[in-house]
């Protein structure tokens, strides 16, 4: 069985535990879930798509089995109603960030409004979901450079490999929904140069490279990561005299057009 359900990041992280974990528990509700159902996760607003395609490992798991969450609920509030009732266990598969999985394309294809509770998928909902979810030429991820070298680790493992390296869309998607899609060197801001062609477009920087920290760094989205621009992200990877140059150095490049 294939089901659709939602996620609100205002009142829990799920995001921040699929990357530590690579797995959720997640109150069962009314569905009639079972052991390797498809789940879909639908995240509302700001993002309003579906990002998470995961499996179902375990179904009808009590609070006293599940795996300690609190920390990740920014509603505590929220998390004292979540207690009780039973829990399933949802192994993350994949994850998307793609405009083909957005509401507003959803609708197109089938699904009747904003996702609440669970649904199961219908067929043809279902294969439209199916169709795009795994086309990574459709997914709005775009990568750092970075050393070839290096055997550095970002995240749990993910569908989306660039240059040798896991990436990981979830901290680039955080980064992004923090600190906005403007460049945080230059100011660009796509959707203002280009109208809806660029809306939502926008690389991001490892402020410190990823061939330079611990395989099992977890990602800090809000001080490791900034979105910058194409032209800027280049920039930040050219060498000077052995080294990369700093944020705040292109910056007094750009304000005062004078070379290192």
């Amino acid at each position: 069985m294939n089901w659709l359900i939602s996620a609100n990041s205002s009142m829990f992280d799920h995001a921040t535990v699929f990357e530590h974990y690579g797995f959720i528990d997640w109150k069962q509700g009314n569905g009639k879930f079972q052991v390797n159902d498809v789940i879909y996760i639908y995240s509302t607003i700001p993002t309003k798509k579906i990002q998470y395609k995961c499996r179902v490992e375990k179904i009808n798991l009590t609070s006293s089995e599940i795996q300690p969450n609190e920390e990740y609920w920014i509603d505590k509030a929220e998390y004292q109603k979540a207690l009780g009732g039973k829990y399933m266990r949802l192994i993350l598969i994949e994850q998307i960030y793609s405009s083909k999985m957005s509401l507003e394309n959803l609708i197109k294809n089938g699904l009747k409004a904003a996702p609440q509770g669970s649904k199961k998928l219908d067929e043809n909902l279902l294969s439209y979901i199916e169709g795009h979810f795994n086309d990574s030429n459709q997914n709005d991820v775009f990568p750092d450079m970075v050393n070839e070298d290096s055997d550095a680790y970002e995240g749990i493992k993910k569908s989306i490999i660039v240059n040798k390296y896991e990436r990981s869309s979830i901290a680039r998607n955080k980064c992004i929904e923090f600190h906005g899609t403007s460049c945080k060197v230059c100011n660009l801001d796509f959707s203002k140069m280009y109208g809806d062609l660029g809306k939502g477009f926008i690389h991001v920087h490892h402020i410190v490279p990823i061939h330079k920290i611990g395989k099992e760094y977890k990602i800090n989205y809000i001080q490791d990561l900034i979105p910058v621009c194409p032209n800027c992200h280049a920039m930040l990877h050219r060498k000077i005299e052995g080294r990369e140059i700093s944020v705040e150095e292109l910056k007094d490049i750009i304000k005062n057009k004078t070379v290192v």
